[in-house]
């Protein structure tokens, strides 16, 4: 039987303090059920294709059995910015009214050090996989995008994964191209199971689990200037995209592990 997914929706109540990482300029925010967020606005610089690839990449990760904070939908109030006195975090907060994506803040967590913290060849195989498949540019060694918690591995920070569709309206035939950027990923030394993970992993994703993660992202999100695309043909674009990128894997596996032997 097949579990739909489901995001809570909070609403923000206060704005903690920004998270300069990056050029989406996040922010640690407290919502109305008492959580704090690391928040990712609808009104940053890439706009809301980085809030699609967090969400479809999160939950692509979570299905497969990796370990990522929770996801949420985190509503900015029109009259939440108001007092702030930057006047750049103001004007973030006012392009940004409406729905947002927040992911749950891990207090104490530290950030993942190849040279301190060992993960297994599994576990590296399966963040590799996750990560070609999703084409997520940004899990290296200067910026590895994960997180000790527990004494467990979670990964965070997937809104540079589906670069491509920042590059034009011919992005979906670029699905059954190898991810030469994975030469770069932090785990891909470790990485010695991709054949065994990929067999698992195209079990576990079948084209209804696809496209029920897809039906998450909500319209206002998927239009981007686009009134005359409808949602809809919007989000069969993308579940086209990782069926078709799913049904070719073994491109892109095959390119890991030519990187790894390169690498070793």
């Amino acid at each position: 039987m097949i579990i739909q997914p489901e995001l809570r929706t909070v609403d923000v109540t206060r704005y903690v303090i920004p998270l300069r990482e990056g050029g989406s300029l996040p922010a640690l925010v407290e919502a109305d059920d008492d959580f704090l967020y690391v928040l990712k606005f609808r009104g940053a610089g890439q706009g809301t294709k980085v809030l699609i690839a967090e969400l479809i990449a999160g939950e692509i990760a979570r299905t497969l059995g990796l370990k990522v904070p929770e996801i949420v939908f985190a509503n900015l109030d029109a009259a939440f910015g108001r007092t702030e006195p930057d006047e750049e975090i103001q004007d973030l907060l006012r392009a940004s009214e409406g729905l947002n994506l927040g992911i749950h803040y891990l207090s104490g967590a530290i950030t993942f050090d190849p040279i301190v913290n060992t993960i297994d060849s599994r576990l590296a195989s399966q963040v590799v996989w996750l990560d070609a498949f999703v084409m997520n540019v940004d899990r290296t060694v200067r910026n590895t995008n994960m997180l000790m918690w527990h004494k467990e591995l979670w990964l965070i920070d997937h809104g540079a994964a589906l670069y491509v569709h920042h590059t034009g309206p011919g992005w979906p035939e670029q699905s059954r191209r190898p991810f030469t950027q994975i030469k770069d990923h932090v785990l891909l030394s470790r990485a010695t199971e991709l054949d065994a993970v990929d067999t698992d992993f195209r079990r576990l994703l079948t084209p209804e689990r696809i496209a029920s993660i897809v039906s998450l992202v909500p319209d206002e999100w998927l239009m981007n200037g686009l009134p005359e695309e409808s949602t809809d043909a919007q989000r069969q674009i993308y579940t086209q995209f990782l069926e078709d990128r799913l049904a070719s894997s073994e491109i892109f596996v095959n390119a890991a592990k030519d990187a790894r032997k390169a690498l070793v």
